[in-house]
């Protein structure tokens, strides 16, 4: 007993942004826990007033005036379960993604997966004509798009990587965010189908971005039709990415790099087939001093 409460007391106390997140979350899960009781125990109604101004509306006339609730509903949570499943999927998709990517990033994504999720739900309630009826009345809140933006951006940046799950044993992480996205298709029909709307948004956002940083080093060459007219070659000053004060040619420079992205990506394979600790030192210092380079 006293074990676990040091782990979940060691746990609380860290500062990292993945922790941040989740304490955001279970304070403003606490606060409207006990706004509640207050309009219980008072016959008041000031929970419902709060919420329509912290969730996020479908109606575009509501959300132009609470411009704000595109950031505050996904922080929003009501239900003991709701929250509670998604803090589980954001610790989960957080810690492989603060280990292979890092925590700034994660925030990055978080927020940005969250407000795409709002877009997709307002833009859908506003579009099919299924949601007319419902949509000046509809809000949505929950973490559920921004944590699906994570999940989303770690399994597509290691697809292959493999985590044991509670009953099912391991499973790679590009099977479990195209099983969450059939999930939210079908369930489109069934009920909350905003929320299951914004979870597509979320996991949209999340592909997009991880593709984007998985490939960042490749850049696709423009055409430019003067230079095949041109005889003299052009020389560029670059700085040596091998560490020489020596300048080196454009073309020189292009092949420097495209031999560095080519390591890059064995060692990120090896990552996601055996994990980072499979790394040998020099892997590991070769991916650290070429995290931040173009």
């Amino acid at each position: 007993m006293n074990t676990s409460f040091n782990q979940l007391k060691y746990f609380i106390g860290q500062k990292t942004i993945l922790i941040k997140l989740i304490k955001i979350n279970v304070s403003v899960w606490l606060f409207f826990l006990f706004i509640s009781l207050f309009d219980f125990l008072f016959k008041n109604n000031i929970t419902e007033i709060l919420i329509r101004w912290v969730a996020i509306p479908a109606n575009f006339s509501l959300l132009y005036t609470r411009p704000w609730t595109i950031i505050t509903y996904m922080f929003l949570h009501l239900d003991f379960f709701h929250i509670l499943f998604n803090m589980l999927m954001l610790f989960f998709g957080g810690m492989l993604f603060s280990q292979y990517i890092n925590q700034k990033k994660l925030l990055h994504v978080y927020l940005i997966g969250g407000i795409f999720g709002g877009l997709f739900y307002v833009l859908s309630f506003n579009i099919f004509p299924v949601f007319y009826e419902l949509k000046n009345h509809s809000i949505a809140l929950g973490a559920s798009a921004s944590v699906i933006a994570i999940v989303v951006a770690i399994a597509v940046f290691i697809p292959d990587m493999s985590v044991n799950l509670f009953l099912l044993g391991n499973v790679k992480l590009k099977y479990i965010a195209i099983g969450l996205l059939i999930i939210d298709l079908i369930s489109i029909e069934k009920g909350n189908s905003g929320g299951h709307i914004a979870h597509l948004g979320g996991a949209f956002y999340g592909a997009i971005w991880a593709l984007n940083y998985r490939y960042r080093y490749v850049k696709i060459p423009k055409f430019d039709i003067n230079k095949i007219f041109q005889r003299k070659s052009t020389f560029k000053i670059h700085k040596n990415p091998k560490g020489s004060s020596r300048p080196i040619s454009d073309e020189e420079y292009n092949k420097q790099k495209v031999e560095r992205q080519k390591r890059i990506d064995q060692i990120l394979d090896k990552i996601s087939k055996s994990g980072y600790d499979s790394l040998t030192k020099e892997e590991k210092e070769f991916l650290f001093s070429n995290s931040n380079k173009k």
